[in-house]
């Protein structure tokens, strides 16, 4: 009877209306970037393109799909986000597992619990950070987009929460049947934490594709730096050295048109994984509160 009455349907109403007038205004500079891109030279300059292309043309797509930079950049967010994600879930299932204990079965777990969140808290801060990795030989190389962020401390006592929900009698039988604690881990706790496991992967992903920064300070070769970094070397920085241009694509393209196929171009892949991904992303913002 609640969801029949007149309250609640005019509350229904206003909140659906609000929610779509968001996705609509979240959507509306990705189309118009959608635009710019397959707009001409002369509309783009002249900021006449709004939600449409005026004067269709692929010329932007062509000359982005052509420099080898961009393409390499393109590859080195993939390898990132596909080996950083698969280290950070491992990481984190290993160090889930066993601070999700009792303090009677693990007793040291509260004082390497507080290990884990001092890192969230404190940090000595970017200079010391940068020595480090100077120091480790890893400047220049693919491993500093990955290794420095490995071990996510949010994501692992996300999964630490639910792996205290997964019930106890699971484990139990396990170790009755003579199974140890890594059998344990990855017959009984992996099956049950797959929609745990794809929320984190989800989180990891979009944070390794994003992630722009590390390979601004520690990346100086832009042959060997991700693809969030090169758009914010090129579009930000306006950084031209690596889209050069002969004086015949200079009279067809405009380096807005460029840069809005290269944002589109980079925004596209997680586009693609969202929908997919929704539910468990939806899911994984309560991920671990309700227990019982």
């Amino acid at each position: 009877m609640y969801y029949k009455t007149t309250s609640y349907r005019i509350f229904n109403a206003f909140n659906v209306t609000f929610l779509v007038l968001l996705a609509v205004l979240c959507v509306i500079p990705l189309i118009h970037v959608m635009a710019v891109s397959f707009s001409s030279k002369a509309a783009a300059d002249a900021n006449m393109v709004g939600l449409w292309p005026v004067e269709f043309t692929l010329e932007a797509y062509k000359k982005t799909v052509r420099n080898p930079v961009f393409l390499h950049s393109i590859w080195v967010s993939v390898q990132r986000t596909v080996i950083g994600t698969a280290l950070t879930l491992l990481l984190a299932f290993l160090a889930a597992y066993p601070l999700s204990k009792e303090s009677a079965v693990f007793k040291s777990r509260t004082f390497y619990s507080w290990i884990f969140v001092f890192t969230m808290i404190f940090n000595g801060g970017l200079v010391p950070f940068y020595i480090v990795i100077q120091k480790l030989g890893l400047m220049n190389s693919f491993w500093v987009l990955v290794l420095p962020g490995a071990v996510n401390v949010w994501l692992t006592i996300l999964l630490i929460n639910f792996f205290r929900g997964v019930p106890k009698e699971l484990e139990e039988a396990a170790l009755i049947d003579g199974a140890g604690h890594f059998r344990t881990l990855f017959r009984i706790y992996l099956p049950v934490s797959l929609p745990a496991i794809a929320t984190l992967a989800l989180f990891s992903m979009v944070f390794h594709w994003n992630s722009w920064f590390d390979g601004l300070l520690y990346i100086s070769d832009a042959k060997k730096q991700p693809l969030a970094t090169f758009l914010q070397t090129v579009i930000i920085q306006r950084d031209m050295s690596t889209m050069s241009m002969s004086p015949k694509e200079l009279e067809l393209l405009s380096q807005t048109t460029v840069n809005a196929a290269q944002i589109f171009i980079g925004a596209l892949p997680i586009l693609l994984v969202y929908p997919f991904l929704q539910k468990y992303f939806v899911k994984g913002l309560v991920l671990g509160s309700v227990k019982g």
